[in-house]
C-alpha cells in the first residue's frame, strides 16, 4: 500500500503568496511540495492523517454583544469570545505570512440574487485545489474579491492551547459572522473548509427569505425538481446522478420564491465502495482535476481500492460539477414537486419507502432520524442512531424551528409529494440483516418522481403511522412492510418500539404545533 501520510515539503525560501492560480499550477505545487500524489487516472490523492472526518466537539462561533445572527447556542453551536478567536487569528496569520501559502477567490450560490464571495487563504495547495473546484468558480468580469468576501484561513499545522484558547482540543473550527471570518487549524481534513462555507450561508440567508437545506437536487426533462435531504452516508449524491436527469447539486441548496439554486460549483462524494456498475457518473469524474481524500493506492499502479476502508470509511472524491454529464450548469431549477428524505436506519424498523403527509413531513425533518455511518466523524466505527434536525444540525447557527417553519410553508405553497426513503437495512439490524439494494432504491425514488408511487394502494404502519405502499415498480413486494422480512415478528415489534421511544425523546426539544405532534410514532 502506498505511504499513507506522505511527509510535506519544507516551503520554498521566502513566503510567497499565491493567488487564484490554475487548477494545473495548483496541482503541480501539491506534488513538488509532497502534499499529495497523481493517481493513475489524474486525480490528486490526500491524506489527511488523524482527522478523517469533521470534529464537530471542535467548532465555534464568535459571541459578540450584538451579532448579525441570533445564533441557537447550545451543544451544537458553541460559542467563544471575540478575544480568543483574535488570539486564534493572530496565531493562524502569523503562521501562513511565515510560509508560501495560496489564495483562491469564487462564490457560494449560483443564485447571483442571493451568492456570496468567498475568500480562502490555505496553507496547502491541495486545499487551494479542492475549494476552487468545490467553489463556484468566477466567470469573466466577476471580482468576488472585491465584494466584501467571507475570509477562511486554513492552517492545519496551527493547534490550540485549549487552556489559553478556549478550545476544547488543539483542533479548531471557528466562525466570526459579524468580521466574516472562520479560523480552521489542526485539522487538514478539507471537509470543515465545505462545510464552514455551508454553515455561513445557513446563518445569513434565512433573513433574504431563502431557506438553506442539505439536500441533493435534480431535475428532468419537463422541469420537474426533487431535493433528497440526508446526512452524509444516505446516498444523496449517489441518488441524484440519474443519468436521466440533469444535476443540479449533490449536496448544498437554497429554497427561493423563485425555486431551487445550488450553493456549490463542484460534488463531495463519499466513495467506499464505489464501483463503475452502481455508479458510473461518478466513476469517470474523478480524473485531472478532482481530488481523493484518504482512498487507498495501489503502491506501483496507483489505482485506487475503493473497497479498502484502512484509511477510514469515509474516502471522498471532490470535482467540479461539469464532469458530471448534462448536469445543469447554471445550478438553477424551478419549483420541488417531490422531496425524499433519506435515511440510513440501522434498526431495520423503517420501511424502504413511506408516504408523508404535511405534518409527517415537518415532524420528520425536525427528527431527521438517521443511523450516523462509520468514518464521517472521528470516533465513528459503525453506525450509531441519532437525530440530526433538518438533516443537517451541525451547521445549523440558528434554531431548527426556523428551518422547519420554512420547509412547511415551501411544501404546502407549491403542493410538493415527500417519501421518507430508509437506504440503510431491511430483515434485521446491522449485523443481522442486510442493507436495502441501491437497484431497489433507485426504482423507489424513480416511482416517486414519475408519479407512480402516488398510484399505488397503502397501508399504515401500526406503531409510526406512515403509508407504506404495498407495490412499487421495479421493487420486491415483500420488502416493502419491514415486519415481514423478520424472522422474529416479535423481535421487530420490540424494536419498533424502542425506535419509537427514542423518536419521542428527542422532540422533547422542540415546542412543536399540535398537528405536527400528531405526526409522533405511537409508542
Amino acid at each position: 500500500m502506498l505511504d499513507v501520510n506522505p511527509r510535506k515539503a519544507e516551503a520554498d525560501a521566502g513566503t510567497p503568496l499565491h493567488v487564484d492560480l490554475s487548477v494545473a499550477e495548483l496541482v503541480e505545487r501539491a506534488l513538488a511540495r509532497g502534499e499529495a500524489v497523481l493517481t493513475a487516472d489524474g486525480a490528486l490523492r490526500a491524506t489527511t492523517g488523524k482527522y478523517t472526518g469533521r470534529s464537530p466537539r471542535d467548532k465555534f462561533i464568535v459571541r459578540h454583544a450584538q451579532s448579525r445572527i441570533d445564533v441557537d447556542w447550545g451543544k451544537v453551536n458553541q460559542p467563544m469570545s471575540p478575544e480568543h478567536f483574535d488570539r486564534l487569528r493572530r496565531k493562524v496569520e502569523d503562521h501562513l505570512a511565515r510560509r508560501e501559502h495560496y489564495v483562491t477567490h469564487g462564490f457560494a450560490g449560483a443564485d447571483p440574487r442571493y451568492r456570496i464571495a468567498v475568500q480562502v487563504e490555505s496553507e496547502y495547495a491541495w486545499h487551494s485545489v479542492f475549494m476552487r473546484q468545490l467553489l463556484l468558480r468566477p466567470t469573466p468580469g466577476d471580482d468576488p474579491s472585491g465584494q466584501d468576501p467571507f475570509t477562511i484561513l486554513v492552517a492545519p499545522g496551527v493547534h490550540a492551547d485549549p487552556q489559553a484558547d478556549g478550545t476544547n482540543s488543539d483542533t479548531f473550527i471557528a466562525l466570526d459572522f459579524n468580521r466574516r471570518i472562520a479560523l480552521i487549524g489542526g485539522t487538514e481534513y478539507a471537509g470543515e473548509m465545505k462545510k464552514s462555507v455551508f454553515t455561513i450561508l445557513n446563518g445569513e440567508l434565512p433573513a433574504q427569505g431563502v431557506m438553506p437545506m442539505h439536500c441533493s437536487a435534480n431535475i428532468g426533462e419537463r422541469g420537474d425538481v426533487a431535493l433528497f435531504f440526508g446526512l452524509s452516508g444516505t446516498g444523496k449524491t449517489t441518488l441524484s446522478a440519474d443519468p436521466a436527469r440533469r444535476l443540479i447539486g449533490d449536496d448544498e441548496h437554497g429554497w427561493s420564491d423563485e425555486g431551487v439554486f445550488n450553493f456549490e460549483g463542484g460534488c463531495y462524494a463519499k466513495c467506499i465502495g464505489l464501483s463503475r456498475e452502481h455508479e458510473p457518473q461518478i466513476w469517470d469524474a474523478i480524473r485531472f482535476g478532482s481530488v481523493l481524500e484518504n482512498v487507498v493506492l495501489d503502491d506501483k499502479t496507483r489505482r485506487p481500492d475503493y473497497r479498502s476502508d484502512a484509511l477510514t470509511e469515509n474516502t471522498r472524491a471532490a470535482y467540479p460539477i461539469d464532469y458530471i454529464p448534462g448536469a445543469e450548469l447554471s445550478g438553477m431549477g424551478g419549483q420541488p414537486t417531490t422531496v425524499v428524505f433519506l435515511t440510513a436506519d440501522a434498526t431495520g424498523v423503517l420501511p424502504p419507502v413511506s408516504r408523508l403527509t404535511q405534518a409527517q413531513a415537518m415532524y420528520h425533518f425536525l427528527a431527521g432520524y438517521t443511523s450516523k455511518l462509520a468514518g464521517t466523524e472521528r470516533g465513528v466505527t459503525e453506525p450509531q442512531p441519532t437525530f440530526s434536525t433538518c438533516f443537517g444540525e451541525p451547521f445549523l447557527p440558528l434554531s431548527p424551528m426556523t428551518y422547519a417553519r420554512m420547509l412547511g410553508e415551501r411544501i404546502s405553497r407549491h403542493d410538493a409529494a415527500v417519501y421518507l426513503v430508509n437506504t440503510g437495512w431491511s430483515g434485521g439490524p446491522f449485523g443481522e440483516g442486510s442493507r436495502i439494494q441501491l437497484a431497489y432504491t433507485r426504482a423507489i425514488v424513480q416511482a416517486a418522481i414519475d408519479g407512480s408511487l402516488q398510484k399505488q394502494a397503502y397501508v399504515t404502519h401500526p406503531v409510526f403511522g406512515l403509508e407504506m405502499p404495498t407495490a412499487c415498480p421495479g421493487v420486491p413486494a415483500g420488502i416493502l412492510e419491514p415486519r415481514a422480512t423478520w424472522r422474529d415478528g416479535q423481535a421487530y415489534d420490540r424494536a419498533a418500539l424502542t425506535l419509537a421511544r427514542q423518536f419521542i425523546e428527542n422532540q422533547r426539544r422542540f415546542d412543536l404545533d399540535p398537528e405536527v405532534l400528531a405526526a409522533a410514532p405511537r409508542a
